[in-house]
């Protein structure tokens, strides 16, 4: 167990459950009856034996047991349980092992309390007053090394560690209230909010899809759904070339040094190959036929329009200014894009043009706009189908998409020829979706480093190239960077297509990627809550990601960063933008980083 005994300190207390039930010098009844003598008013004897209930084994002692065990009073003075105002407050929070029980130790005093060893108790360390918190065991893993920093105190001259001034440092960081938006809306409105509810499909292509689907749609067209949809979900990257070489000669070293295994070409061969078809991923591009395009359809387009209309609501709810007139899908497949784009930009797009090899994912798309039959007048005009990129490259248009597409291409040459053409297509946003998995993920950390770092080969637009979203960075993605790397992925809810097995609302996780041309300063450089919000009893949990590149796991209460932003966290959501002031510059610091103790 970590206690902080003084402002950004800390020390180690050799203090545990199994040291104190089986070293202690008193009994279970007596450390019982002082359980229920200490701070009565914190922890009632109903909870400590409910919790006890719920962790079996040896009884956890209570955390103040050791004041028995040194000189001086048994508790701490009455004075120390209600705090004066004005006095400084260091938060810790401290994991119980686990029995899950965190404590939140705060000092009080104008001392400050020092490390001592072991068996001896200081003055500073009989000033705490504990207030106790039961926590689930997921919570306790998830939270034992995270460190929660005091309110900044100016006077004092010290200052946390540059990691926790990334974002939110209690006391300074505030909102950023540019567009006076406390004035004018509720928190639960703030300029970050960028989630949609549940999205509906336009109700011409709804009912487009479900009589396609009644028309076509056999006894075994339902699993034909799940088969298709687990596929492409759990779908990997082709390997490359070079890795396979490689996995080859090393297969090759490994049966020659084996001196039992026969060492003819012919069976070596066989056997290399043996082994790298049952260790290699198996890539298979799809060719999509007439009845597979339907299948598709079925599976994916509703998920897929939920996705990229979340995209286009934040380019739209960050740049309401912005509208496009043209706009150009690669792998358009059904359409969902266009659609999408309609129902954000309507008023303003011209030009839709859809770029996509497969003849019979054109022709369903176009079945789709004229209401699922061959005939009649498209609900959307101006929708252009071709199978190949324009060739001019003076040809750009206003808003480029490429949607669950990228990940269809089989090799990264490929990929980057097409990343770049998209590019210089691109006159002011380029919007890249994939699935919200680590094999998406990685493909889209590529295309963008690809774009920020590439030089195009005759660059006819010498504008820069910035992450408009979900970054608030251009530098390595932190979620990639740690141990155990994750996917940076969202959540959209959608109601699928009304169907026979389609009747519940459903939930479309994935990634994405909004590239922009122009200067970084034009958008809002906020931190982006990347994990769902744990809302607790006056303090809220989020996962940041910081303008500074490094993620933050801030706890937020209204006493330690203020009602406005403890406000404005508690009503945002899962990749929403917490709106508020970064600081820019602040003292150099050598404390250690407490994720690392």
């Amino acid at each position: 167990m970590i206690f902080l005994f003084s402002s950004f300190r800390y020390c180690s207390l050799p203090f545990s459950h199994r040291e104190t039930t089986q070293n202690s010098e008193f009994s279970a009844e007596e450390c019982k009856e002082h359980r229920k003598s200490v701070l009565p008013e914190t922890v009632s004897a109903g909870q400590w034996r409910a919790h006890t209930q719920l962790h079996p084994g040896p009884v956890p002692p209570h955390p103040l047991d050791f004041w028995r065990r040194t000189p001086g009073p048994t508790q701490p003075p009455a004075q120390t349980r209600f705090p004066p105002q004005g006095y400084l407050y260091n938060h810790c929070l401290l994991a119980a092992g686990k029995h899950s029980l965190f404590w939140l130790a705060e000092t009080v005093g104008g001392r400050s309390a020092k490390a001592a060893p072991c068996g001896v108790v200081t003055e500073g360390h009989r000033n705490l007053h504990f207030r106790f918190r039961f926590a689930s065991g997921a919570m306790a893993g998830a939270l034992k090394s995270q460190l929660i920093l005091g309110r900044w105190c100016p006077g004092l001259g010290v200052a946390p560690h540059a990691r926790a001034l990334a974002a939110l440092v209690p006391g300074v960081t505030q909102i950023d209230n540019k567009s006076d938006f406390l004035q004018k809306r509720p928190h639960r409105q703030h300029p970050g909010i960028l989630n949609l509810p549940h999205v509906r499909l336009p109700q011409a292509l709804a009912k487009g899809a479900q009589l396609l689907l009644l028309e076509n749609a056999g006894p075994t067209m339902e699993n034909q759904v799940q088969t298709l949809t687990s596929y492409l979900w759990s779908r990997h990257l082709p390997v490359e070339p070079e890795e396979l070489q490689r996995r080859a000669r090393h297969f090759e070293k490994k049966f020659l040094e084996n001196p039992d295994l026969c060492q003819t070409e012919e069976k070596l061969r066989g056997a290399v190959l043996h082994a790298l078809r049952r260790t290699t991923y198996h890539w298979q591009e799809l060719s999509y036929t007439e009845g597979l395009s339907l299948v598709y359809m079925a599976a994916r387009l509703d998920g897929g329009f939920a996705a990229v209309s979340r995209a286009f609501h934040e380019i739209r709810a960050r740049n309401p200014a912005f509208q496009p007139q043209t706009l150009m899908d690669f792998g358009s497949g059904t359409g969902s894009v266009t659609w999408a784009a309609n129902s954000i930009w309507g008023q303003s797009l011209r030009e839709y043009m859809c770029v996509d090899k497969s003849t019979a994912m054109l022709a369903l798309a176009e079945k789709l706009l004229k209401g699922g039959s061959e005939s009649g007048e498209p609900y959307i005009p101006g929708v252009f189908f071709r199978q190949f990129l324009p060739v001019s490259p003076k040809v750009q248009f206003d808003v480029v998409v490429s949607a669950f597409s990228l990940s269809e291409l089989p090799s990264r040459a490929d990929r980057t020829e097409v990343v770049q053409t998209l590019w210089r297509k691109t006159g002011h946003f380029l919007v890249l979706v994939e699935n919200g998995t680590k094999a998406g993920h990685r493909l889209l950390m590529e295309a963008r480093d690809l774009v920020l770092n590439g030089k195009e080969k005759s660059p006819l637009d010498p504008r820069p190239s910035f992450v408009f979203a979900p970054c608030p960075h251009e530098l390595p993605c932190p979620q990639l960077t740690t141990s155990r790397p994750l996917a940076c992925s969202f959540s959209q809810a959608y109601h699928p297509i009304p169907f026979r097995w389609n009747k519940k609302p459903k939930e479309e996780k994935f990634s994405m990627v909004i590239l922009a041309r122009g200067s970084p300063e034009e958008a809002n450089r906020w931190p982006r809550i990347t994990q769902p919000v744990l809302r607790r009893p006056r303090h809220v949990h989020c996962h940041l990601c910081c303008p500074d590149g490094h993620m933050q796991h801030a706890v937020i209460t209204a006493r330690r960063h203020g009602r406005d932003l403890y406000r404005c966290a508690r009503v945002s959501s899962w990749g929403d933008l917490l709106p508020v002031l970064t600081p820019s510059a602040f003292p150099p610091s050598t404390a250690q980083d407490p994720s690392e103790s």
